[in-house]
């Protein structure tokens, strides 16, 4: 068992754990987990213009010089493709890291084609690449009301890349259908 399987077992059953108890105590249920659904890719679609709108808002708050808060929506329009995929294969996700798994798992059984890189900017120990998730840390926690250019340069490309993949991922099935 791989470590983001094992990780996706450990969400699961903490979803689970916290509607029950919601139910318990007459709550509206509500999880920190994973909970299997059913696949829904008009909650996949969505999530994926939701991504494009978090894009937008990054280009928009850079041309305004407002970079600092765009590593935010950087990392939200990443974070955003990830929600998207884990709609269409039937999963709905309370938690950024059981997200980051379920997309690696996908990718380790072969059901998504996407580049190790993605996953490789929401993990912190990678030293040879740049964290989202540290940078989105300094920048909304630290002082500085400047991001690196370069670096907010280049993960609006990256945005743009991965919202591309999403596009296929999402749509592949449609596009299969419409060339038969």
């Amino acid at each position: 068992m791989s470590k983001a399987f094992k990780h996706i077992d450990w969400c699961l059953k903490k979803s689970e754990k916290e509607i029950k108890e919601c139910k318990r105590l007459g709550k509206r249920p509500k999880h920190r987990g994973l909970l299997k659904i059913n696949p829904n890719i008009e909650e996949a679609k969505n999530h994926l213009a939701k991504a494009e709108h978090y894009l937008s808002v990054t280009e928009y708050l850079v041309k305004g010089k407002f970079s600092d808060i765009s590593v935010g929506t950087i990392f939200y329009t990443m974070y955003q493709c990830f929600l998207s995929i884990a709609s269409k294969f039937g999963y709905d996700s309370g938690n950024q890291s059981c997200t980051i798994s379920l997309v690696e798992f996908l990718k380790e059984q072969g059901k998504i084609n996407i580049d190790e890189r993605f996953l490789k900017y929401f993990m912190y120990e990678d030293e040879e690449i740049d964290s989202i998730i540290e940078l989105r840390e300094n920048y909304t926690y630290g002082t500085n009301i400047e991001a690196d250019k370069s670096k907010t340069d280049f993960f609006i490309k990256e945005c743009k890349e991965l919202i591309d993949i999403t596009k296929e991922i999402i749509y592949s099935e449609e596009l299969n259908k419409s060339k038969k």
